[in-house]
């Protein structure tokens, strides 16, 4: 894994520096070196840059930026099939220098061209210049793996893996993009391609982007969807067969994902998908897999124990380390630098602990993020399947009363209605969504369960009242309804929460210690092969991962696994009530939000009133302002 960044300039006012600057901002991605090329054509300039974190090859011979002929490339993640693709291309006349897997790609490129994305299997974002065809290609990984964002505004366009690189160049200009906040402040996070600023873009998974030097304009292309995965007939198998090729694909999938030349290890929470991944590596190793795992004091914060269990039980070398609360706290002042997009995911915290701690030991570790999108492991799934069906069933005449009645019930009966914790927020939605007719489960599952706030209530944060922006959550409608409604919704989750919540926070947290992340479960052909299994196998009755708890089980005993999910965070709304109010304070006060005026201020202090009292519909939305306010301060002022 590495950091990338490049620019095109009609202007002509960039320079070397400035592209070594824009580059070398990126070095915690990449700190075994760097390399730069600066081309000063006629009509433009076009610079790439490249920070090297060696796992392949670990030669200088495999240095970046790499050339072949006319071909010029930097390139940041793992082609993990690149040694078969090498093979073919050496019947194909082909010769290599390096054991890279960058030039296997420059070589694909002049043998298939674009099509040569069809054959990897990996996680990648990379940016490849063809000097004669005068275009630059920029790809991303099918699932958002890794990272790419882009910027084109008055003759300048700038790409990296992180938004930062752009604050390098003198020509960036830094405008707030109103509707990328209000997402910021519903979701918690900005859903792709949007960005926190005007004129930037992140590239979508599964897309490329080829920018036409001589025309001076590019154009956007999708080379897979995971919806056409879910729009492919359903495979008629029996449970037995779909649980022997599903443990197959993992199988595959994860040992591919041990190759490397430097150490690898495991992130193992105890869970069904971290003892998943540990399972079927260490059944097919006799070396002991490196384990780690953090744990906390605080008892319901702490998997610790059942990791060890595990752990225990297949035989890895393990290590835990116990946090305090002190170590967790000081994490908070960095994740705007790491997170130069707001972010307001605080399982970032222990996501860095724990990168910390596996980086005492290896430089590669495999992390099983996905398992609820592919598996179906949320319980907002069934209840939204529930509550569907409940609703589904009220006579039109009974809604409006059935409407009163809910505003009206207990804020603990719609906690455990909701699984949520923002309970009266979420009372006067319900209440609406009991009046709409033709209402889908993925409706539900988007206004009722993903957003953590209503349109009405951003709105009223918002000092411009800026229309919602559309985004996949709205683009359910464009899988067949023999898709079915549970797999509807894992397509979307696919799309929205696990890139642009789950591996922003793996891939920044990571890359905040130069520890590479890798995901076997986000394979494209598991994704391909489980989007057609029969809903049944993923969610049964209410037994989520049904599938893939039937392989565990065959590992670890389902005595030991059998538990309450328990989520992966720290008690950060405790602490800003008490050890950290100061802190919440000093960047919530009136004279903060006054230094930009994005909000409205009586609506704020409602906010940070209600927080402080101890009110938990507030806890997300105090944090989600914070953050913002973090960052703000540090790329803004």
């Amino acid at each position: 894994m590495c950091g990338i960044a490049g620019l095109i300039d009609y202007n002509r006012r960039s320079s070397p520096g400035i592209l070594q600057r824009c580059t070398d901002i990126l070095a915690h991605r990449g700190p075994d070196g760097s390399g730069y090329r600066f081309f000063g054509e006629d009509e433009y300039q076009l610079g790439l840059g490249h920070r090297r974190l060696s796992i392949i090859d670990l030669s200088n011979a495999a240095s970046q930026p790499m050339e072949y002929k006319h071909l010029h490339i930097v390139f940041n993640g793992e082609i993990y099939n690149f040694m078969e693709i090498r093979n073919e291309l050496q019947t194909m006349g082909h010769s290599f220098h390096t054991h890279s897997d960058t030039e296997v790609i420059l070589h694909a490129w002049e043998a298939w061209g674009p099509g040569m994305i069809d054959r990897f299997i990996g996680m990648f974002a990379f940016s490849l210049y063809d000097a004669k065809e005068q275009k630059l290609y920029c790809f991303r990984d099918r699932a958002g793996v890794k990272p790419f964002y882009y910027y084109w505004h008055n003759g300048l366009f700038l790409f990296a893996s992180e938004l930062k690189s752009f604050h390098q160049h003198p020509g960036f200009v830094k405008s707030i993009h109103q509707p990328a906040l209000r997402q910021l402040l519903q979701y918690g996070y900005i859903l792709a391609p949007l960005s926190i600023f005007e004129h930037c873009a992140k590239l979508l998974p599964g897309h490329y982007l080829s920018f036409d030097l001589a025309k001076k304009s590019f154009a956007l292309h999708r080379y897979w969807d995971v919806y056409d995965a879910y729009r492919k007939p359903k495979i008629d198998i029996s449970e037995a067969e779909a649980i022997s090729e599903t443990e197959k694909l993992l199988s595959n999938a994860c040992r591919y994902r041990m190759v490397s030349d430097v150490p690898v290890g495991v992130f193992l929470s105890g869970g069904y998908d971290s003892t998943a991944v540990t399972a079927l590596l260490q059944s097919s190793q006799t070396e002991k897999l490196k384990t780690f795992t953090i744990g906390f004091h605080e008892e319901d914060h702490n998997e610790a124990g059942y990791a060890k269990m595990v752990a225990n039980h297949l035989g890895t070398d393990h290590e835990e380390y116990y946090c305090t609360t002190k170590e967790a706290q000081e994490i908070i002042p960095d994740i705007p630098f790491y997170c130069d997009e707001p972010f307001g995911d605080s399982s970032i915290i222990p996501t860095t602990l724990v990168s910390k701690l596996a980086r005492r030991k290896v430089t590669v570790a495999l992390s099983a993020d996905a398992g609820d999108e592919i598996f179906a492991g949320y319980s907002k799934y069934p209840l939204a399947l529930g509550f569907h069906q409940k609703i589904s069933k009220l006579p039109g005449l009974l809604r409006n009363p059935a409407s009163s009645i809910l505003r009206a019930a207990p804020d603990g009966l719609l906690i455990k209605l909701s699984g949520n914790s923002a309970a009266a927020i979420k009372k006067a939605r319900m209440a609406e969504l009991l009046k709409k007719k033709g209402l889908k489960p993925s409706d539900i599952m988007d206004q009722l369960l993903s957003q953590v706030y209503s349109d009405t209530q951003v709105a009223g944060l918002l000092s411009n009242n800026t229309k919602r922006p559309g985004s996949f959550f709205d683009s359910g409608d464009e899988l067949p309804e023999n898709a079915g409604e549970l797999n509807r919704m894992l397509a979307i989750d696919y799309k929205t929460y696990m890139v642009d919540d789950i591996l922003v926070k793996v891939d920044r947290a990571g890359m905040s210690v130069s520890l590479e992340g890798r995901e076997p479960l986000l394979d494209h052909r598991i994704i391909e092969w489980t989007a057609r299994l029969p809903e049944q196998l993923k969610l049964n009755g209410h037994q989520s991962k049904y599938i893939l708890r039937q392989i565990v089980h065959k590992y670890v005993p389902k005595s030991m696994m059998d538990r309450p999910k328990m989520g992966f965070g720290v008690p950060v709304f405790h602490w800003l009530r008490n050890d950290l109010r100061y802190y919440a304070e000093e960047f919530m006060s009136e004279k903060a939000f006054a230094s930009h005026g994005l909000f409205n201020q009586e609506a704020v202090t409602h906010v940070m009133r209600q927080f402080f009292k101890g009110d938990r519909n507030y806890n997300s939305l105090f944090w989600y302002l914070l953050m913002f306010q973090l960052w703000y301060k540090k790329w803004m002022d």
